[in-house]
């Protein structure tokens, strides 16, 4: 299969000196377009990190990030911000909502940015929040909504549009057992339509979904694995999961 995101011997290092701290220690990993996979670790341990650096929101100290064939040491400051737009979906742990825009336009900005005729965009963004259980709250602004509430917005504008890999840290963590459900199955809809999704979690249930598990500690990753029959399994035999 095609890799939509290699990381090649990637390393971060922040400070320097003896106040030096290794975030990232030559790390390499390769998540193919179709493919979930979950990085679980201890608090610490570089899961984050590796998801903002595999995001180009921060650069490797050493190492190379390639996206769908591209590598990010190559492009401008302005290219990889039109990348990111473009091609990447991201669910933040405190879900960096802007407080001046509805829960729709959280959502439709970037569809926007990149030229989506904003009724087009409305409509979409409309589509992704009734997956969430949130058409109601379309219209309502960020500090009006609970916490689980904004999670979901955040989850929405990261699936909308063509976003080909999905970068998502702790995308569960505010929500109910029901709601995080729903919140998989729509990275794995996504997932089956070609993306490649990124998901770290300290959740086995939620690590269940994925089709493969990379186990990190200081900085590297010291194992990976396939994880047990979970709700991805169930689904596609027709059991409960699926129902």
């Amino acid at each position: 299969m095609t890799a939509l995101l290699e990381l090649r011997a990637v390393s971060k290092t922040y400070g320097a000196g003896p106040a030096a701290v290794c975030a990232l220690d030559t790390v390499t990993l390769s998540v193919a377009a179709g493919e979930m996979v979950a990085v679980m670790g201890p608090s610490g341990s570089g899961k984050s990190t590796l998801l903002t650096i595999a995001g180009s929101l921060e650069e490797a100290t050493t190492g190379e990030v390639i996206i769908e064939g591209t590598p990010l040491s190559g492009l401008s400051r302005n290219d990889r911000a039109r990348l990111r737009r473009r091609h990447i979906g991201y669910v933040f742990q405190d879900f960096n909502l802007l407080a001046g825009l509805t829960a729709v336009e959280n959502i439709t900005m970037p569809l926007e940015l990149d030229g989506m005729k904003a009724k087009h965009a409305r409509r979409i963004g409309l589509d992704a929040l009734t997956e969430l259980g949130l058409a109601d709250r379309a219209d309502t602004f960020p500090d009006e909504l609970s916490g689980g509430m904004r999670q979901r917005v955040a989850i929405a504008r990261a699936l909308v549009g063509n976003r080909r890999l999905l970068l998502a840290d702790e995308p569960t963590g505010a929500l109910d057992s029901h709601t995080g459900e729903s919140v998989m199955r729509l990275i794995r809809t996504a997932c089956r339509a070609g993306a490649a999704a990124v998901v770290v979690t300290h959740d086995a249930q939620l690590a269940s979904w994925a089709d493969r598990v990379v186990f990190v500690r200081d900085g590297a990753i010291i194992d990976s694995t396939e994880p047990l029959p979970g709700p991805e399994s169930l689904l596609a035999s027709g059991g409960e999961a699926g129902r």
